[in-house]
């Protein structure tokens, strides 16, 4: 395994615990008297899934196998791993803004961490993509 390797692996591991975090996912119940509840859960919370924002869930699902195929980039050293995973990525980073397409209510800081996260890991595989591996060992 090689060293280099493992610039790509914590940003997804940061994701995945702000997933975690049970303040990402936001919820706008409606309320009787006045102002609606607002309600924040994990990304990997089915609630949200629920009520019809399915874009933490899939966020979440995506940022897991973004990690599995990064630590199997580690032992393989597969270019096409990474060249699979900047595009998921990707997707993944879209698929985090959706909650903006619902309003500013169903966006939360953590959301926003979660997102901004993603995009940077999109901006580190595409613009440092793993050289090829005898020309990392000429050098």
């Amino acid at each position: 395994m090689n060293p280099k390797r493992l610039r790509y692996l914590p940003l997804p591991l940061v994701t995945l615990v702000l997933e975690l975090l049970p303040l990402g996912a936001v919820c706008n119940f409606a309320n009787p008297e006045g102002e609606p509840l607002r309600r924040t859960f994990s990304y990997f919370d089915l609630v949200p899934f629920g009520y019809a924002n399915f874009s933490p869930l899939l966020t979440a699902i995506l940022t897991c196998v973004i990690t599995v195929l990064l630590v199997s980039y580690l032992f393989s050293g597969s270019r096409r791993l990474i060249r699979i995973t900047a595009v998921l990525t990707l997707a993944a980073g879209a698929l985090s803004l959706c909650p903006l397409l619902y309003g500013i209510r169903f966006y939360s800081v953590v959301g926003g961490l979660i997102s901004l996260t993603l995009l940077l890991e999109t901006a580190l595989l595409f613009a440092f993509p793993p050289a090829e591996e005898g020309k990392d060992d000429e050098k």
